[in-house]
């Protein structure tokens, strides 16, 4: 009796796994080609263009920058080439969400350390203390990897500029006040290889950072 079971059941239990991982293959397979969206706005409404179009192709980029990291090299678009890469805000001795980002950006570095085709820059909103020194200790104390993930610091007015009309870092991302202070944001967006804003996430979201990981991979398929 226990055999005739096994022999009834066995099959059937076969059949529905199989039919399981055929389900999520093409499931992960059809998010794997969905595209993502464009932002342009503070507000972050998505814009759903063909990627690489005439369309796109005049839609909001990133403008062009010139910082220096904590090798003293200088870090332009130049640097990004071809490459996708996260963007974020910070200073070295924030106590508050930094460390929290940090550890996020992290797994981010160690999960796509390999490719050469995903890379990771931070600009300090401090670049009056931020100094490259400061950013070399910095990068040396949390194990952050030089030509991978760029601390950067340069002309206080120039990553004020680019923080709020390029990335959009303004008050609807974070604490925004007046210009002596200093904005703070727990966003982290993903750039394209064309300079297009495709992605915000939350930081200090372990699901949010999870969905990063996905889009940078569908964007390297683009």
């Amino acid at each position: 009796m226990k055999n005739l079971f096994y022999s009834v059941t066995k099959p059937a239990l076969l059949l529905s796994i199989a039919a399981f991982t055929f389900a999520s293959q093409a499931q992960e397979s059809a998010a794997d080609k969905a595209p993502l969206p464009f932002y342009k706005s503070a507000e972050f409404t998505p814009y759903w263009l063909v990627p690489n179009s005439d369309e796109a192709h005049d839609f909001h980029r990133v403008s062009d920058f010139s910082f220096t990291n904590q090798a003293g090299e200088t870090v332009t678009n130049a640097t990004f080439e071809d490459k996708v890469y996260v963007a974020n805000f910070f200073f070295t001795t924030c106590p508050g969400i930094c460390p929290k980002m940090r550890s996020s950006i992290f797994k981010v570095q160690d999960h796509f350390e390999d490719n050469e085709q995903v890379g990771i820059i931070s600009y300090s909103i401090q670049p009056e203390t931020d100094t490259v020194e400061v950013l070399k200790k910095y990068a040396e104390e949390h194990n952050i990897i030089d030509g991978k993930w760029h601390l950067v610091t340069g002309d206080r007015d120039d990553i004020y500029q680019l923080a709020r009309e390029d990335y959009f870092a303004n008050e609807d991302m974070g604490e925004y006040m007046e210009n002596e202070d200093f904005l703070h944001t727990e966003n982290l967006l993903l750039i394209d290889k064309n300079r297009h804003i495709r992605g915000v996430y939350n930081g200090l979201n372990k699901t949010s950072i999870q969905h990063l990981w996905n889009d940078i991979n569908v964007l390297l398929k683009e």
